[in-house]
């Protein structure tokens, strides 16, 4: 702190952030203070410099120092609030259930990204209602950007039905003095489309999705299986360092999260205009067996650009491995249903059984990252620990990384990340990275959920750092060892402590053992060690 009052008093730097540090690279402390000209601010500890990068500084001045909430709260706080006022209007002037919510949104998304669709000529009229308005441009617009074949446009269009048959939805009403479906026509234009279209990776639709769901007090686990976590989904392009050239699948795609934020990756890091449109229009697959939540998927994909994405509304499970491997999938990313598997008929849906039809159906040397609870990688059932065993003879177990409890927001799922590398049979001497993930810089904000903290941008770098580059860690933050298939493989299984004592260990130590040989001589019963007479 004295240099850094030193620099304020003799440069122009009036601005400094200053850092305590002991330790080596693996065991180690970092206290940053904030100085300036009216004093200093002890900050909190940190893993590492990440957050004081060129650019992230700013951020973490802003955030720390002024106290300013990040703009991803920001962001999200506003979805939240205009998923909640739609919710309210979805229900009270359509009369609409929790599925049919997001399909009439999607329905006017598309409808307004047609050109030629004017919102005012959504008069209301009897004979041309203003659904079918909005049906002839959604229509329209799927024909200009050649959504194909013509079965999954025609089987997207039949899910938007609803907006022509229903008749409170193309009714005036008498307090809105208008129909329903121009009030939400309205809406939607004013205060989501735009971040629809956005080209980042926050699947806004499936985060609308989400919220109907939880407004409504719909089944939770639904709401796990549905809505990945955008700062989960980056995660997984970042685990398995995709690539521009990358074919990726995602078996169980619900609102298309992992498309989304691997499409956004591999566009920042493609070369050319053809290299995009070869991306959107051959490299990005996905399977959903729900007609609506396909339908979500394909809308969210048009809706960024790429009408030809490669979605299907199949069965995963029953396609065959002989089909999956004629698509050459470099990358496979998967949230299975979970907790399916109820009985022995219905075995064959655990999460371990997609697990492996997925790295059985990509090409050799795939990477595949999945998230599961963390009931997966023990093993449940001889079952389970059967598959476990089929998928260590004939794929590579990379890792396994434990999540925050709460990355699920209000569902009661422990999750972790298991990443492999297809058919390339397990080297039984391999050492395979267990990583307690579980302090990843996220809390629980109330009525909001899940937020960044100052502290995510470091703790992912941390994780990077140790995933992809073997950067000394702890052991209570990541194991190296080699498996066996009966093993649990997750880092509380793995865990040994090898930090070193600090003085407080040692004083409470002794302190306990003090505490335990008082109580002996006090219940007449003397000294531990006292040698015998």
């Amino acid at each position: 702190m004295h240099y850094a009052r030193h620099i304020i008093a003799n440069t122009e730097y009036k601005r400094i952030f200053a850092f305590g540090c002991s330790g080596d690279e693996k065991h180690h402390e970092i206290t940053p203070i904030f100085v300036d000209e009216s004093g200093y601010i002890i900050l909190h500890e940190v893993e590492n410099f990440e957050n004081f990068s060129e650019k992230n500084i700013e951020r973490y001045y802003r955030e720390q120092v002024l106290g300013e909430t990040p703009i991803e709260t920001l962001e999200l706080e506003d979805i939240l609030k205009k998923s909640a006022g739609l919710h309210e209007d979805l229900r009270n002037y359509g009369q609409l259930g929790d599925n049919e919510k997001p399909l009439v949104v999607s329905a006017i998304l598309l409808a307004l990204s047609d050109k030629d669709f004017n919102v005012d000529s959504l008069t209301g009229d009897d004979l041309n209602t203003d659904g079918k308005k909005i049906y002839s441009a959604l229509s329209n617009y799927m024909d200009r950007v050649e959504v194909t074949p013509t079965f999954k446009r025609d089987k997207v269009l039949g899910q938007f039905n609803l907006i022509k048959d229903r008749t409170i939805l193309n009714t005036v009403n008498d307090y809105l003095q208008e129909t329903p479906l121009k009030y939400f026509t309205k809406y939607l234009k004013k205060n989501v489309l735009a971040s629809v279209k956005a080209n980042h990776t926050e699947d806004v639709l499936g985060r609308f999705y989400g919220e109907f769901i939880r407004f409504s007090g719909g089944d939770g686990q639904t709401l796990g299986v549905v809505l990945t976590p955008s700062h989960i989904t980056e995660l997984f392009c970042d685990l398995v360092e995709i690539k521009p050239t990358d074919r990726v699948f995602d078996p169980c795609c619900g609102t298309g999260g992992f498309l989304i934020a691997a499409m956004h990756k591999m566009l920042l890091q493609a070369s050319s205009e053809k290299q995009k449109k070869e991306i959107r229009k051959e490299q990005l697959y996905g399977i959903e067996i729900r007609e609506d939540m396909f339908s979500i998927a394909t809308t969210n994909m048009i809706l960024r650009g790429d009408g030809k994405s490669n979605l299907e509304n199949l069965d995963f499970l029953k396609q065959s491995v002989e089909s999956l491997r004629e698509k050459n999938i470099t990358v496979g990313f998967m949230n299975p249903p979970y907790s399916q598997a109820k009985n022995k008929e219905t075995a064959y849906l655990s999460e371990i059984h997609f697990i492996k039809h997925l790295l059985d159906g990509c090409a050799d040397a795939a990477r595949c990252a999945v998230i599961v609870p963390q009931s997966t990688m023990i093993g449940k059932t001889k079952e389970d620990k059967k598959v476990k065993a089929e998928i260590l003879k004939y794929h590579t177990l990379e890792g396994v990384i434990t999540l925050n409890k709460e990355t699920f927001y209000r569902v009661g799922t422990n999750p972790c990340i298991a990443v492999f590398t297809a058919h390339k049979p397990h080297d039984k001497n391999k050492y395979c990275k267990f990583v307690n993930f579980e302090d990843d810089g996220y809390i629980v904000s109330k009525h909001i959920g899940l937020v960044k903290t100052e502290r995510t941008i470091e703790k992912k770098q941390q994780l990077l750092n140790c995933w992809l580059h073997d950067a000394p860690s702890e052991s209570r933050f990541m194991v190296k060892t080699t498996v066996e298939a009966s093993d649990e493989w997750l880092h509380s299984f793995y865990y040994f402590n090898d930090e070193i004592p600090k003085d407080n260990d040692f004083e409470k130590t002794m302190s306990d053992y003090l505490i335990f040989e008082f109580n002996m001589v006090l219940q007449g019963r003397g000294y531990l060690f006292e040698e015998e007479k």
